[in-house]
């Protein structure tokens, strides 16, 4: 009888334990080696039969240029590979980036996104630098091959920095490079865009000692902090669509979701990279945050004890949302761990648990681009007849039942893990990588799925995402490994911050 009163105790205790009665995370080296494996797959298929293309169609077993053929899956995967150890593929990569040219595109006419080859490729390119100038230097072969990939991050920036030619500073989302060198001259660009280019070209002037790449995305983020035009919905929450003439909002509508997404990430980001100079970005993730918290927090009528985030329009809400918006939780996690508040850290843990069982509600295991369901605190409207029952038990209806390899889920489940040192986030982060490894495992790699409400995910798009390899496999190996200095810190301060695309970035300082 003692001793099972001994072990209602302990689990009772269990359940009622704070977020922040931390434990030490531990690691699971086999389960890490499941998923090093698995980049190991991706990154063979790919360098068999699409380098140093963009991407890997694994099912077709050839390639696709679809980021100006400047060799994105290797640039986006090699500090995965860093952090792996991953000792041949790192040189590999070294080896070959000296020989891309960032001034043009081998494709006439190609557009080039500015938001997503500052991510992907500046972001790599200045990852590796980081870590191979810092705890991983021993993994390159010819420090020369480090070096190169500073020079090449400033000559794609330079390539890139007449985006910010307008006149208002805010930047033109799209360039074109050949046959000559200029703009889309669009009259606008959404926030995620330009907000989400300071981290990256704040860094690359850190590093290069050029003052130039953070003085215009200063100046284009500037607008941002200071928003005028369209009126917050409340405070901290702006609108979706900038002018580039004038740097105002056009409207009063988005959320946490893409388009929007990874400027409320950045703000706490660059407080993390440098809390002395970045006091005001946290100001205003504190602002959108209670905001969400208030007002964009939302419980299903058929589970309330789910937690998602609404979109706005204005003061209206609208209960849909999708799995980029997942990272959220994340977000939310390590705002909590680095401002010292609870509220946060408990409510981004709410996020990662709720969000999660998007997985957990379809046939395949994995969560759906786009969901929909019935807010609580306003129940308009119905699921379609032929979801209904599927609602009454998962809390949500699926609108958008593709994956595209998406990382944002179980990043936020790594935050969760380090953030409390729990291991059942080690245990769900691992049935997610299992249903991926088992359901997107097609051809010479992995592909994303069509369908996820069908058992066997519906059929692929034979497209392995850059991503799968720079942000999935990263954060699903990090939460099992031992303690590095790349991993997000519960007490004290972090050594590095990651991009939105999961590249590392080592802190100011």
């Amino acid at each position: 009888m003692k001793t099972s009163a001994y072990v209602l105790a302990a689990l009772l205790s269990q359940a009622l334990a704070l977020p922040n009665e931390k434990r030490a995370p531990a690691p699971d080296h086999a389960r890490a080696s499941a998923v090093r494996a698995a980049f190991q797959t991706a990154w063979s298929g790919y360098y068999q039969y699409a380098w140093p293309h963009d991407d890997l169609l694994p099912i077709s077993k050839t390639y696709e240029d679809d980021r100006a053929q400047w060799g994105l899956t290797p640039i986006d995967a090699l500090d995965t590979a860093i952090v792996m150890n991953y000792k041949d593929i790192v040189n590999k990569i070294l080896d070959f980036i000296p020989t891309v040219d960032f001034t043009t595109t081998r494709k006439v006419n190609e557009t080039i996104s500015v938001f997503e080859t500052t991510i992907r490729y500046i972001g790599g390119l200045l990852s590796a630098y980081d870590l191979l100038k810092g705890p991983y230097k021993r993994l390159a072969n010819d420090p020369k091959k480090v070096d190169a990939l500073l020079t090449q991050a400033a000559k794609l920036a330079d390539t890139l920095s007449i985006a910010f030619d307008t006149p208002s500073g805010i930047a033109d989302g799209y360039l074109v490079l050949n046959p000559e060198h200029k703009i889309s001259g669009t009259s606008s660009s959404n926030l995620a865009e330009v907000g989400t280019l300071i981290l990256e070209w704040t860094r690359l002037s850190d590093l290069t000692g050029n003052p130039k790449y953070a003085q215009l995305a200063d100046k284009c983020e500037a607008h941002l902090l200071a928003p005028k035009g369209s009126p917050e919905a409340w405070p901290g929450l702006v609108g979706t669509d900038i002018s580039t003439k004038d740097g105002s909002f056009l409207n009063s509508h988005g959320g946490w979701s893409g388009g929007a997404d990874s400027f409320y990430e950045y703000l706490i980001k660059m407080y993390v990279y440098d809390p002395k100079t970045y006091g005001l970005y946290r100001d205003r993730w504190i602002a959108a945050a209670d905001s969400t918290m208030e007002h964009l927090a939302s419980h299903p009528t058929s589970r309330k004890d789910l937690t998602f985030l609404n979109q706005f329009d204005g003061q209206t809400t609208q209960p849909v949302t999708g799995h980029l918006t997942s990272f959220a939780g994340g977000n939310f996690i390590l705002a909590g761990l680095v401002l010292k508040e609870d509220k946060y850290t408990k409510f981004g843990i709410e996020l990662a648990e709720s969000y999660f069982q998007t997985y957990n509600g379809t046939a395949s295991g994995i969560g759906p681009e786009v969901f929909r369901w019935v807010d609580a605190a306003n129940p308009v409207g119905q699921p379609p007849a032929d979801q209904a029952d599927f609602y009454a038990n998962a809390g949500f209806w699926i609108t958008g039942g593709d994956y595209v390899l998406r990382p944002e889920t179980v990043e936020s489940l790594y935050y969760a893990y380090r953030a409390t040192g729990d291991k059942k986030y080690q245990d769900l982060a691992w049935q997610a990588f299992n249903a991926i490894n088992t359901k997107c495992r097609a051809g010479a790699g992995y592909s994303g799925l069509r369908d996820v409400s069908k058992a066997d995910g519906g059929g692929f798009d034979d497209f392995q995402q850059s991503f799968f390899l720079a942000e999935a496999l990263k954060y699903l190996y990090l939460i099992f490994v031992d303690d590095t200095p790349v991993q997000v810190k519960a007490d004290g301060p972090n050594q590095f911050v990651f991009n939105t695309e999961a590249h590392p970035f080592k802190v100011r300082g």
